[in-house]
């Protein structure tokens, strides 16, 4: 098969051959933070858009691929991403916008199998072994997966469908964007052998320059080198596993999710801040953002922990557990200031502080007390409420008073792990 065959502009198209046994799927959102973004700003498709914080310290958390010929990419400084374009539109994270839509997604795939691996919010596998007979071939299940993403959910999906893991992980990256691309098992070498070994799994900058020092540049060189020789350049593990991929061999099955034991939120400031009341009200965007999260997932955490990150990068943790579970930002932020408070840490410079919700479980299956007048039980009723207008108006529609139209410090860098 020639090169012309398997690529266009470096990425593989049809492959000879069936689907038949190729189970596996890897679904992947194409930009997913921008393309969420831009579901609400269309008249900016089709231009470089970015993700991120502004402030001296942000970072790129997605980019468009409009955005990538520039050489833009996530994880990259702000700084550097405005110096390669400075025309870029930048629009801040909206994080709690995002988890919304992977949810969404993640109940689209779950709608076709059981059998479902989230990776992260934008990415996962599935197993589609079980679901042939109901909805056909492995191609027709992924391009129904893509239209139903694309119509439900306004959102660019690529799939990459193979007989293993590995396949169809590499099977996506090569089908983007808004594409899809099967790898038949009797394909495999050919798909695999032309890509550069730092397609490999487990080839980071230290493998790669070892390998390469050994004359091997494509996956194919891999596959060509004794498994002695491998181990011997880079261990018995890692040469194993190497030289397994590289014939195409990933032992590993789609494993169902485990439901998150945690959910968390952090906050790099834009520079270090001293001040209570700005660290206050991140604590409490912070833990705003969190018990929204765990309402949108039907959930509630016994335990609140605080995490602090101060100017040396001394980095600390406290944590306390309820005597019930809540989804109730104003006890999560209670009680995350009262951790805070506890630190007699004032007038000390923070880099980065953190909000975290542990010891998970279903609010259905939660039994809680009834709370007077004016407790929990209403509270919780006005944030449903809010999450209401938040789904119908947006983000920030309702907001506590304490962050209306409030700067804490300049954000850099979001995370919710």
């Amino acid at each position: 098969m020639s090169r012309r065959q398997l690529e266009r502009d470096g990425t593989p198209l049809n492959l000879p051959g069936d689907d038949t046994g190729c189970h596996v799927l890897h679904a992947d959102m194409d930009a997913f933070f921008a393309s969420v973004e831009l579901r609400e700003r269309p008249e900016l498709k089709g231009q470089p858009v970015i993700v991120g914080g502004r402030g001296g310290r942000g970072v790129v958390l997605a980019a468009t691929y409009e955005a990538r010929r520039f050489g833009i990419h996530s994880a990259m400084p702000m700084s550097r991403a405005l110096r390669l374009n400075p025309t870029v539109t930048v629009i801040e994270p909206h994080h709690t916008k995002y988890s919304e839509a992977s949810r969404g997604v993640m109940e689209i795939f779950r709608s076709i199998t059981p059998i479902v691996e989230p990776l992260s919010l934008d990415e996962a596998f599935l197993d589609v072994a079980g679901a042939g007979r109901r909805l056909g071939s492995p191609r027709q299940i992924a391009e129904l997966i893509r239209a139903r993403v694309a119509d439900e959910q306004g959102l660019p999906c690529s799939v990459g469908v193979a007989t293993t893991k590995f396949i169809a992980k590499l099977a996506s990256s090569r089908a983007k964007p808004d594409g899809l691309l099967v790898v038949p098992g009797q394909s495999v070498t050919a798909f695999l052998h032309p890509l550069p070994i730092g397609a490999l799994w487990g080839v980071g900058e230290k493998t790669e320059e070892v390998l390469t020092r050994l004359g091997l540049r494509t996956i194919g060189d891999i596959a060509a080198t004794s498994e002695s020789t491998l181990v011997a350049a880079v261990g018995q593990a890692a040469g194993s596993h190497l030289h397994a991929l590289a014939w195409g061999r990933d032992e590993r099955h789609v494993t169902a999710h485990e439901p998150d034991r945690s959910i968390g939120a952090e906050e790099t400031f834009g520079h270090d801040v001293a001040d209570v009341a700005v660290i206050r009200r991140e604590l409490l965007r912070l833990s705003e953002r969190c018990a929204a999260r765990l309402r949108a997932s039907g959930q509630v955490g016994r335990t609140v922990s605080i995490k602090i990150r101060f100017a040396d990068f001394r980095t600390i943790t406290r944590s306390r557990t309820l005597k019930e579970p809540t989804d109730v930002t104003r006890v999560v932020y209670d009680t995350a200031r009262s951790l805070h408070e506890a630190l007699n840490a004032d007038g000390e410079l923070l880099r980065l502080v953190g909000v975290r919700i542990e010891g998970l479980s279903s609010a259905e299956e939660t039994p809680h007390q009834l709370a007077l007048a004016g407790g929990e039980d209403e509270w919780r009723a006005a944030e449903h409420a809010i999450d209401l207008a938040t789904a119908r108006f947006g983000n920030g529609a309702v907001r506590p008073a304490a962050l209306v139209d409030k700067d804490a410090g300049g954000s850099a860098k979001r995370n919710e792990p």
